[in-house]
C-alpha cells in the first residue's frame, strides 16, 4: 500500500488549479505518509501537524477515498481455496470436505504441523455431538492435535482407540493413553483404550486374541463408530511418524514394506500408492481396523502435514479412506504434483 509520490513538503497551495493539489489533499497525503510509511500513530501525527486526532482520522479517510492511498491485500487464503477445489476434484471429494491451511513462509515441518493441528482441533469440534463414537488412531499428528482441542460438553459420547500401542520396548500406555485422555476430557466422553500390541509376532496370535471377550468388547465399540480421526504414517516424513520411529518395526519389517511397495499406513495398517493393501504381510499382524471396516464409518477425518507425506496421503485417498481432509498448502500442492 502507499500514497502517491507528490511531495508533501512543497509550499502550501491555497487554491486548486489544473495540475495542482489542494491544501486539504496535501495535508491528507502528508498524514498518509506518516501513518502508512513511517508507522506513526494518529496521536503522533496530530502532534506533528498541530491538529486534533479526529482531524487526522478524517485526513486518512480522505486519502483513501480520493485515491491517494490504495490498499491491497495479498491473501494466501485465495490460493488455498483454489487448491481445495483442485484436490477435491482430483480425488472425487466434496469441495467443502477439503480444508487447506494457508502456507506461512519460513516455517519448518514441525511448526507447520503445529498450525495444522490447531486448525484440525477447531474443525473437529462441530463434528462431535452427544452419543458420538469417535475412533482415534494414535500418532504424531493426533498427539499434536489433541493439545489444541476445545472443550465441548456432550453426554453418552465414547472415544475408542483404533489400534494397539504396545511393542517389544514399551506398552505404549503413556503415549497413546494421553492422546485418548485429551480427547475424552474435551468432550466429556468415556474412553475405551485398546490394550494390545500394535503388531503381533504371528498372525495366529492375533486370530486367537480377537476371540477373547475383553478384546471383542473393544472391537464392538469400534463397530459403532460414526467418526474416525487419524493421520497418515510415512517412513520418509521429515517429522517421523511414531510407528516408524518408536521401535514398532525392525529392519526385516522395513525391508518387507519396501519390497511390497508400501508408501504409508493408517492406524498401523499399510497400503501402496494406488490404495491397495492386499498381500502386505504386516497387515495380518496389525491391530488397526481393516480398510473395509474403516470405510463403513460415515465420517473419516484425516489430518496430514508436511510435503514428505504427500505420497502416503495419495495412497490413503486412493484407498477411499478419507471423507474429510485437513492439509497444509505445501502438502496439498505436492499431492497434486504427485498425482499428475
Amino acid at each position: 500500500m502507499g500514497p502517491s509520490e507528490t511531495d508533501p513538503h512543497r509550499a502550501p497551495v491555497r487554491q486548486s488549479s489544473p495540475g495542482t493539489i489542494s491544501r486539504r489533499h496535501q495535508d491528507a497525503l502528508l498524514a498518509a505518509r506518516l501513518y502508512y510509511l513511517q508507522d506513526l500513530t494518529m496521536d503522533g501525527i496530530a502532534r506533528q501537524l498541530r491538529t486534533s486526532r479526529s482531524t487526522v482520522s478524517r485526513l486518512l479517510t480522505l486519502a483513501r477515498e480520493s485515491g491517494l492511498v490504495q490498499i491491497q491485500i495479498h491473501s494466501p487464503i485465495d490460493s488455498a481455496v483454489e487448491l481445495e477445489t483442485a484436490v477435491a476434484e482430483q480425488f472425487g471429494m466434496a469441495p467443502s470436505s477439503v480444508h487447506v491451511v494457508p502456507q506461512v513462509e519460513n516455517l519448518n515441518e514441525a511448526e507447520t504441523l503445529d498450525r495444522v493441528a490447531m486448525y484440525a482441533a477447531r474443525t473437529l469440534t462441530p463434528f462431535v455431538s452427544s452419543r458420538t463414537v469417535i475412533g482415534i488412531a494414535w500418532g504424531s499428528t493426533l498427539s499434536a492435535m489433541s493439545r489444541y482441542l476445545n472443550r465441548k460438553p456432550t453426554h453418552g459420547t465414547t472415544v475408542v482407540q483404533l489400534n494397539g500401542a504396545a511393542n517389544t520396548q514399551t506398552m505404549g500406555l503413556g503415549y497413546a493413553s494421553e492422546i485418548m485422555r485429551r480427547f475424552g476430557r474435551a468432550f466429556d466422553a468415556d474412553v475405551e483404550e485398546f490394550p494390545v500390541p500394535a503388531f503381533f509376532d504371528r498372525p495366529e496370535t492375533k486370530d486367537w486374541m480377537w476371540r477373547e471377550r475383553s478384546v471383542r468388547r473393544v472391537l464392538a465399540v469400534q463397530e459403532r463408530m460414526s467418526l474416525a480421526v487419524f493421520g497418515v504414517g510415512s517412513v520418509g516424513a521429515e517429522v517421523p511418524s511414531h510407528v516408524y520411529s518408536g521401535g514398532y518395526l525392525d529392519r526385516d519389517d522395513l525391508e518387507s514394506l519396501a519390497a511390497e511397495g508400501v508408501v504409508g499406513d493408517v492406524a498401523t495398517v499399510f497400503f501402496r500408492a494406488d490404495g491397495s493393501s492386499d498381500g502386505i504381510g504386516l497387515n495380518a499382524r496389525a491391530t488397526g481396523p481393516d480398510f473395509a471396516a474403516l470405510r463403513r464409518v460415515p465420517r473419516r477425518l484425516c489430518i496430514v502435514s508436511g510435503p514428505s507425506k504427500a505420497e502416503a496421503l495419495r495412497g490413503a485417498l486412493n484407498a477411499r479412506l478419507v471423507t474429510d481432509l485437513i492439509v497444509d498448502e505445501a502438502t496439498g500442492r505436492a499431492l497434486l504434483t504427485e498425482h499428475a
